[in-house]
């Protein structure tokens, strides 16, 4: 196997990745791109130290040369969600910085998968696949992929159920307005409120789903309080997209991509059920949404669009 990703920003998500990367054996090469070079090549050399414990792997660092041949580049380069800032905070200094990122890139393949992480990472989708003028779904973010797996974790913890056997979506925005699809969450194929109309526990299922919302929706924001950034669990997430790319998986995840009118929105990213595979998000679902949930999801990424129209692109 001669897979290789690059990974643009060497800190504690870039980094993370690239050691999640390692772990799960996705790929045989892996380029660490960093403007602090020496950090670059630090992280490149400890993963290395590491290649007797792990499938066959070269970890390299070095200018923008490395997305040379790569599969996928990964993007998480920028400013850092800081305790106190909403992602959104940081769309105006980010789009500067992917404005000279992308180009280098794309100078170097036009053939990769760009794999946005950087946050506002809907935004940031857009703001790539606009300058880059590559496909939509050659050009896809992160999106509510981690969103999606805390809340799996969440209901699997409170019901005692592996979360693997929970299913659901957190779709949208991956941001304050996100929307989780209650209508569509089931345990093992039986639906939430006939499973939870059985369940032995006494809750208040409105203020249970009200509760979570909030615990999904904020948890990076505690993390971030509490240990300064999150690196573990969006290193997880984006190892999985990378798997599913680079395997050809056809795996639905809720990739952010730029949308043609599903849910009667365009020319916005958003993070949506979609098959990815070898060529990025090759097809955006859809689904049978609650009016409440839909007319969340249409609120959601009208504001983003406008934001991401606003720019000086």
């Amino acid at each position: 196997m001669q897979n290789k990703i690059t990974i643009i920003g060497a800190g504690y998500v870039g980094s993370t990745i690239a050691y999640a990367a390692m772990n799960r054996g996705i790929v045989s090469k892996i380029s660490l791109v960093d403007i602090d070079e020496d950090k670059a090549r630090g992280e490149a050399m400890d993963l290395n130290h590491g290649a007797a414990f792990v499938k066959p792997v070269k970890v390299t660092s070095g200018g923008y040369e490395g997305c040379e041949n790569s599969d996928v580049v990964v993007i998480t380069a920028g400013v850092s969600q800081k305790p106190g800032e909403s992602r959104l905070d940081l769309v105006e200094k980010n789009t500067e910085i992917f404005k000279k990122v992308i180009p280098r890139v794309t100078d170097r393949t036009e053939e990769a998968i760009i794999l946005v992480v950087t946050n506002p990472v809907d935004v940031l989708t857009y703001v790539a696949q606009t300058v880059s003028e590559l496909p939509p779904g050659q050009v896809i973010g992160s999106g509510t992929v981690l969103d999606t797996s805390r809340l799996r974790y969440l209901l699997g913890d409170h019901c005692g159920i592996n979360p693997s056997n929970v299913h659901s979506y957190v779709i949208g925005e991956h941001g304050d307005r996100e929307v989780i699809t209650w209508s569509l969450t089931n345990f093992g194929g039986i639906p939430f409120e006939r499973y939870c109309a059985n369940c032995k526990k006494s809750c208040d299922r409105e203020a249970f789903k009200e509760s979570i919302g909030e615990s999904v929706k904020n948890a990076a924001y505690e993390v971030i309080d509490k240990k300064g950034a999150t690196n573990y669990a969006v290193g997880l997430a984006v190892a999985k997209i990378l798997e599913a790319i680079i395997r050809d998986e056809k795996t639905m995840l809720t990739a952010s991509s730029v949308l043609d009118g599903q849910y009667g929105l365009k020319d916005v990213a958003l993070g949506l059920p979609g098959i990815v595979g070898v060529d990025g998000v090759e097809e955006v679902l859809t689904h049978d949404l609650n009016s409440r949930e839909e007319a969340k999801l249409i609120e959601s990424g009208n504001s983003l669009k406008e934001i991401g129209h606003n720019l000086d692109l």
